[in-house]
């Protein structure tokens, strides 16, 4: 099959997304609403088991960090003393011909992102070009139009920096007409004002209007660990350093939402805030850095897929921030954040509540507000790159073609799908013999319809990593035929064995164990 570019790939993995019960848009039958979706049958399993997998490398796999599950709804000043309703804004730029509204920011970065891209180019061209000689850090270095594009990165990044730490929207305005950035829609560069635009929902609480106060749908579930600090600590026992858990939907009233489940309204969090001693958060920033680069990379991507990006400007609470980076399939994007946030939300939930958030160190003999290191992945993020880096479209040996999610086998929707050959001569009896004995353990699918190849098909494209087979052979040999997903080869089992093989391949210690 001719290779595709990368944007209709997006739109391919989107099409394939709806296709086969992964994600809908919400409320289609009223024509949808904007970047709110559902997930389907598939697309939830999926997603509890990355869900699973984070839970348990986090709270299984430490005994010094716990999970809870605080509540969407919170005491209004708690936002206050988080700083989300003076400081949780986006710099939005309307385009005057298109009257399309952009972040600034992001525009910004997609032209630093194109530079990037240049850059690339020119490194792969050297790497086909001196194969095993290459010594692409030297390349970097010394190469004229290398140099050059880094220039004008470091240059944009620097200048772009200082606007961002003075809350200089002029100069951001200015940024984006002196790099001649257009809009995608109309061409032009005819831009407005850039304007911060805060992203809470509010809401109210009361029976009646008169009676009712203001309320907001959680931002960001962090808060909801910092306000049970005391109690889980208390309650735990625990010492620091110690963390707590929590994975929760979150709510952003999201301008310039796109590119699919990537950016949305209504979106799920998978957050851990580690409590630390004041002075040790660098270390602490440096562990947790590669220890979440490691759980990335235990689900098999490829080596160049992800990366650190530093942040230009840290958040009003940290002291140190970067994101682990996903390459997809429209570029490089945020994936997961690691932040250093010191004792700042601490320290104000016990300014604004009047009660000490403080820890008492029996070693140092002394109470103080512990530091915190923050580590946030976007679950919905996490499902569209293992949707895009598992989905290939493939043309087989005898012409055919077929699309495949290899998603890893221990994330897989369905572990195994269960198939008579023909839908008499008792096989169906047989696979549901199989079925009853394996359903406990797994989440397995039964199916009857069709011919085998095109149930194949079907099982390839929701990522079902085995296929077992009940044939006329199996009534007298008491042995089926497994099929396995990614190289679609075939071999004679025992039944006696089903249960043992899926045990192993699918089994999700194997994947914790990595993390070691």
């Amino acid at each position: 099959m001719a290779s595709i570019n990368s944007e209709d790939l997006f739109k391919n993995i989107i099409s394939h997304a709806k296709e086969y019960g992964f994600i809908f848009q919400s409320s289609e039958i009223y024509d949808g609403l904007s970047a709110v979706y559902d997930y389907g049958q598939n697309g939830a399993e999926l997603k509890k088991n990355i869900r699973e997998f984070w839970w348990k490398a986090m709270v299984q796999m430490n005994e010094n960090i716990v999970g809870i599950d605080a509540s969407i709804f919170m005491h209004p000043t708690t936002w206050k003393a988080s700083g989300h309703v003076d400081a949780f804004n986006d710099p939005l730029v309307d385009n005057k011909d298109s009257k399309k509204r952009y972040r600034a920011d992001v525009l910004i970065e997609d032209h630093v992102a194109k530079i990037e891209g240049k850059i690339l180019k020119e490194v792969e061209k050297a790497r086909v070009r001196f194969g095993d000689a290459f010594d692409e850090a030297q390349f970097r270095t010394t190469n004229p139009r290398v140099v050059e594009n880094q220039q004008k990165i470091d240059a944009i990044n620097t200048r772009f920096k200082a606007a961002l730490e003075a809350n200089d929207l002029e100069e951001v305005r200015q940024i984006i007409i002196d790099l001649e950035i257009v809009c995608p829609i109309s061409g032009t560069r005819n831009w407005t004002e850039v304007r911060q635009f805060n992203l809470m929902f509010s809401t109210q609480i009361g029976s009646v209007s008169e009676e009712a106060s203001t309320i907001y749908l959680r931002p960001e579930t962090a808060q909801g660990i910092f306000v049970n600090f005391l109690n889980v600590q208390k309650t735990g026992r625990m010492k620091i350093p110690f963390g707590i858990a929590q994975t929760g939907k979150a709510f952003r009233n999201e301008i310039v939402a796109r590119q699919f489940i990537f950016r949305m309204r209504e979106f799920e969090q998978m957050e851990m805030q580690f409590f630390i001693k004041p002075g040790t958060e660098m270390e602490w920033y440096k562990y947790w850095k590669e220890t979440r680069m490691r759980w990335h990379r235990s689900l098999g991507f490829p080596e160049g897929k992800q990366r650190f990006h530093d942040h230009l400007k840290l958040a009003h609470y940290a002291n140190a921030a970067c994101d682990i980076e996903f390459e997809f399939p429209f570029g490089f994007k945020e994936l997961e954040g690691i932040h250093s946030r010191t004792d700042f939300d601490l320290g104000n939930h016990e300014k604004f509540s009047g009660k000490k958030l403080q820890y008492f160190d029996p070693e140092l003999n002394q109470s103080y507000v512990p530091y915190v290191l923050e580590t946030s992945i976007g679950l919905d993020r996490m499902f569209l790159a293992i949707l895009s880096e598992s989905y290939a479209e493939e043309k087989l040996e005898d012409g055919s073609e077929r699309v495949v999610l290899r998603i890893p086998p221990f994330l897989a929707p369905v572990k195994c799908a269960v198939m008579p050959l023909v839908k008499k001569d008792g096989l169906p009896e047989k696979a549901r013999e199989i079925m009853d004995r394996i359903k406990y353990d797994h989440n397995c699918f039964y199916e009857e319809k069709d011919n085998i190849g095109k149930r194949y098909r079907r099982q390839d494209a929701i990522g079902t990593p085995f296929c077992i087979t009940v044939d006329h052979e199996t009534l007298v040999d008491n042995a089926v035929t497994i099929r396995y997903r990614d190289t679609m080869l075939q071999e004679r089992i025992p039944i006696e064995q089903v249960e043992n093989i899926l045990n192993e391949k699918v089994d999700m210690r194997a994947a914790l164990r990595k993390l070691n």
